[in-house]
């Protein structure tokens, strides 16, 4: 069985950090790439270790805002 969940990725330093809201891993990467696969695997093995956990059904949505600066 497969499951779609969601990876947050943003910029921290030299790093990208990746967070999967569904489950709450974290987990970081020199590029976009290494850190969105590292989330993958840190949340394959976070499922293997809480099997038995129930997974919210929560979808995560991005949007973009503007705001006023120095008004």
């Amino acid at each position: 069985m497969t499951r779609t969940f969601s990876a947050i990725v943003h910029r921290e330093g030299d790093f990208y950090v990746a967070d999967c809201p569904e489950v709450g891993t974290v987990s970081q990467g020199t590029t976009f790439e290494e850190a969105v696969s590292n989330l993958i695997e840190a949340t394959e093995l976070y499922l293997e270790e809480f099997p038995d956990q129930p997974l919210p059904d929560t979808r995560a949505w991005v949007t973009t805002f503007e705001v006023a600066v120095g008004a």
